[in-house]
């Protein structure tokens, strides 16, 4: 498995002779897709623009019941728990949403219900991909993760200390950490080492990972 960062929360999976884009939004979006991940429906996860880019009349949308609305194609919605197959290929759904941080009282900025995470397992492997989340009791029942991608970035999802904690629960054999801004990578990386055996990949945008 090829893993290429884009960009913010937008990555690039190559498994099995297919490819699947995760949040389409940062980076260059140069190869079509024959899946296409939505965590939500959120610009900065669902840009029209770049999904025109990779969309081919056979390529699959999975994504949320809510995000489902605001799209048109060959669309798949997923609850968390819920998965569905590609080939060899499966993706399920998994809990991500926000429980600190609120756009104001009582209404965070990404409510239970409105978005998923995703698990791909392909190829004996399998990759979380958060959306924004905080840290969920969800996540620690997540097991067998090979690469987990976490976002750190505060405000709209998880910080570094949170993040470091959901990593921890998570206990995958490899992280990147995602949605980061203006996030301290470096912290990040250096909490989850001193506390774990889990590597942490920092990538620059456009750079692969091979899984």
């Amino acid at each position: 498995m090829i893993i290429k960062w884009l960009g913010h929360a937008s990555f690039k999976v190559k498994t099995q002779g297919k490819t699947i884009y995760i949040d389409p939004y940062a980076g260059e979006y140069d190869d079509k897709a024959d899946v296409i991940l939505i965590s939500h429906g959120h610009h900065d996860h669902c840009d029209q623009d770049k999904i025109s880019l990779i969309l081919q009349p056979e390529s699959v949308i999975i994504t949320s019941k809510e995000c489902a609305k605001q799209m048109t194609g060959k669309i798949t919605t997923l609850s968390p728990g819920e998965a569905t197959t590609i080939g060899d290929i499966e993706i399920v759904g998994v809990e991500a949403y926000n429980v600190k941080r609120f756009r104001e009282p009582g209404l965070a900025f990404h409510p239970e219900g409105t978005q998923i995470g995703f698990l791909i397992k392909s190829e004996g492997k399998t990759i979380y991909h958060g959306a924004d989340t905080d840290f969920l009791p969800a996540m620690k029942k997540l097991t067998g993760v090979d690469l987990a991608l976490v976002p750190i970035g505060g405000t709209y999802t998880m910080d570094v200390e949170d993040a470091v904690e959901a990593t921890l629960a998570i206990h995958p054999k490899k992280v990147i950490p995602m949605h980061c801004r203006d996030a301290d990578v470096e912290l990040f990386k250096k909490e989850v080492k001193t506390q774990s055996d889990i590597k942490v990949e920092v990538l620059s945008e456009g750079e692969e990972l091979r899984l």
